[in-house]
């Protein structure tokens, strides 16, 4: 059997599609999601970047939630323009959306890294 090569991604965009999670609007995001990336160019090369469905995240609450990896940016909230913003501003220009992020693991690692250092 042959070994498969799976080419890089640069991100992996995790869309929870749960009954819970606004499941019309999340649906909606998602499938509109692929058309988005490939129209600015997110589908190829070192650019790329992968989309899946996902089941509940158990925090309901606030969704449509979006999660960002590998630098475990959780989005709240996403709407249509907020995907538009995730996909411009944090896939191609690197800038998380601030007001949509509840939680961001690499600055989670860091405080966690810091308070071990000082003890």
């Amino acid at each position: 059997m042959s070994e498969a090569k799976l080419q890089p991604y640069r991100y992996h965009l995790l869309v929870c599609t749960g009954p819970r999670c606004a499941p019309e609007v999340s649906d909606q995001l998602f499938e509109k999601l692929g058309e988005k990336l490939k129209a600015r160019g997110l589908t190829s090369g070192a650019a790329r970047v992968k989309r899946t469905r996902s089941g509940c995240f158990a925090v309901c609450k606030e969704g449509p939630i979006v999660v960002v990896y590998p630098d475990g940016t959780w989005y709240r909230d996403v709407t249509a323009e907020v995907m538009d913003r995730i996909i411009d501003e944090h896939l191609a220009g690197g800038a998380p959306v601030r007001e949509n992020v509840f939680h961001q693991i690499e600055a989670d690692a860091a405080t966690c890294a810091a308070t071990a250092a000082e003890q």
